[in-house]
């Protein structure tokens, strides 16, 4: 099958590879204008964009998909699919009819919940068990299209944004050559999306990491977890922002009696430390304890809680939160 591939990061890396594989003609490769990244600001490749290159594929990168000559240049590609991953971009309805059979996208939820930009990082945050991975027919709304394939992963209590990222790209990458074998062979079943059932996540911004105290441990707990690596959980500590990496609800073993620390978090407020131990500093949030166990401090690598407090010592007392610089 003559196909189209349109996508610019890791996750779509992935899928185009897997497509590849499968012995497919990828005539193209649509994928987001090179732009600087780094504390360097050095011109970067997208994955997409480097894999593309690797197999000499033509690749195509107009700031706008609905412009004139990137929408002919599109049509003189003759393509029986087009195949959507992360791309960033809307396509206009002249280029979702434009193939045989239409355009699909991988997306990275089992639809219709969580439509929009940031669908792993939004199940972890809410605390869901398990995600998936759906191939949708495109059309022009968001995320709205007629399923077509879908499965399943888990969500482990270790996920993180980064982790649950990995899992749901080779879950991807499989499951869009089978459906591209099954629209080829005329056996694929479109399923309507109910809209009643969908929620939306969307794009993400950097002050979604910054930790309110006063919520829940566990809650706070997901949000370091879901938001890592990007845009990380943080919060203030001697005026300077402390990116948290690594956290626990709970409590650890050493430290004073439980009837102390009871006594000790019931007069602290929230985002005052409570315990130091050699190993976690636990602080208090609204509701429960948050143990914080690997940490970055700006301007620093990450590092261990051991490691920090060896050139940060931290007491009880202290309060992390404030506005962020």
């Amino acid at each position: 099958m003559k196909i189209v591939f349109m996508g610019t990061p890791e996750f779509a890396r992935g899928a185009l590879e897997s497509i590849l594989d499968a012995g497919h003609e990828v005539v193209c490769v649509v994928t987001q204008p090179d732009r600087p990244r780094g504390r360097g600001r050095e011109v970067c490749f997208s994955p997409v964009k480097e894999l593309a290159l690797a197999h000499g594929i033509t690749v195509l990168q107009p700031v706008k998909i609905r412009e004139p000559e990137a929408v002919a240049e599109l049509g003189r590609q003759e393509a029986d699919l087009f195949v959507v991953a992360a791309f960033g971009q809307i396509l206009s309805s002249e280029l979702l009819h434009m193939p045989r059979y239409g355009c699909i996208n991988i997306h990275a939820s089992l639809l219709p919940k969580y439509r929009g930009a940031s669908p792993i990082q939004q199940a972890i945050l809410d605390g869901e068990k398990q995600s998936g991975v759906t191939i949708m027919q495109m059309d022009e709304g968001l995320d709205t299209g007629d399923i077509l394939t879908q499965t399943a992963v888990s969500i482990l209590p270790e996920d993180t944004g980064d982790s649950l990222h990995d899992k749901l790209m080779e879950a991807g990458a499989g499951l869009v050559v089978e459906t591209i074998r099954q629209i080829g062979e005329g056996c694929v079943t479109k399923r309507p999306q109910k809209d009643e059932d969908s929620c939306y996540a969307g794009m993400l911004k950097k002050s979604a990491g910054k930790i309110d105290w006063s919520r829940d441990a566990e809650v706070l707990e997901r949000q370091v977890r879901g938001l890592n690596s990007w845009p990380g959980a943080y919060t203030q500590f001697r005026n300077k922002t402390l990116k948290i990496w690594e956290s626990q609800t709970g409590r650890q073993t050493s430290g004073p009696s439980d009837t102390k620390r009871d006594e000790a978090e019931e007069k602290a407020a929230p985002g005052v430390v409570t315990q130091v131990t050699k190993e976690t500093i636990e602080v208090q949030t609204g509701n429960g304890i948050l143990i914080l166990k690997s940490v970055q401090p700006e301007g620093k690598k990450r590092m261990a809680v051991r490691d920090f407090l060896l050139g940060y010592p931290v007491k009880p007392g202290e309060r992390l939160g404030g506005p962020v610089l």
